[in-house]
């Protein structure tokens, strides 16, 4: 029996440690009713979660980075007011911070469907809709996970990235957006692993600083259409 029903949250400005470790204790619970239901008679559904916060400044590496895409020593981090953390989702390293639209899907795929490039695509086809509502032009770039303007040619700059983790159909972790992020901290690493590409914001494409309540309202109804999800 799926269940399309997703318990949506804004955590708004949360400690990176701590909504990670809150992640942690959702993505077990649903992992451990799945492996309930695998002897159980009666099947109790899994639950689904759409959860948007925001970070403090803070730089986390993915299991398939390297550490010397980390451009700052500690007392550089010290001066950045930021910190760091080794992580275990996929991709690289990237930055979290103040105006960026970060998004935790914790859903069990086995309730929509199990394809985690499928998964990844959608959540991309999400962010693109929701930048043409403010009249962006945004897309993929081959061979790169993430959302990014004028990825044909050699302006390619990558305004949301991606990088989640996936175990027995539950995923975690999950897309970083820049809205009215402060780029200036993306100069202390290599982004993604991307050393000649640049990182752009939806405030520096328009001009102007986007209200960011506005902008999550409309990403969750794309998310929601997308995915057939009814939010709770």
């Amino acid at each position: 029996m799926k269940n399309k029903k997703v318990h949506f949250q804004d955590w708004g400005l949360v400690d990176y440690q701590e909504a990670w470790d809150r992640q942690e204790r959702v993505f077990a619970g649903i992992v451990a009713q799945k492996t309930a239901n695998r002897n159980a008679e009666v099947i109790h559904p899994t639950d689904n979660y759409l959860i948007f916060t925001e970070h403090p400044h803070v730089y986390t590496l993915g299991k398939s980075g390297k550490q010397d895409n980390l451009l700052l020593d500690e007392q550089g981090l010290a001066e950045k007011h930021a910190s760091y953390y080794k992580i275990n989702r996929g991709g690289d390293i990237t930055y979290h911070g103040p105006g960026q639209i970060v998004g935790y899907p914790i859903l069990d795929l086995d309730n929509f469907f199990t394809d985690i490039h499928l998964y990844l695509r959608t959540l991309e086809e999400a962010i693109i809709l929701t930048l043409k509502e403010y009249g962006i032009e945004a897309g993929r770039y081959p061979g790169y996970t993430g959302v990014w303007l004028d990825a044909d040619n050699d302006k390619a700059r990558k305004i949301c990235a991606m990088g989640v983790r996936c175990s027995r159909w539950v995923t975690m972790h999950g897309f970083a957006f820049n809205v009215n992020t402060d780029l200036s901290y993306f100069r202390n690493i290599v982004p993604c692993g991307i050393d000649d590409k640049d990182v752009t914001s939806m405030q520096r494409e328009l001009s102007r600083e986007v209200e960011v309540a506005e902008v999550k309202e409309i990403l969750k109804g794309k998310i929601a259409e997308l995915f057939g999800m009814e939010i709770v």
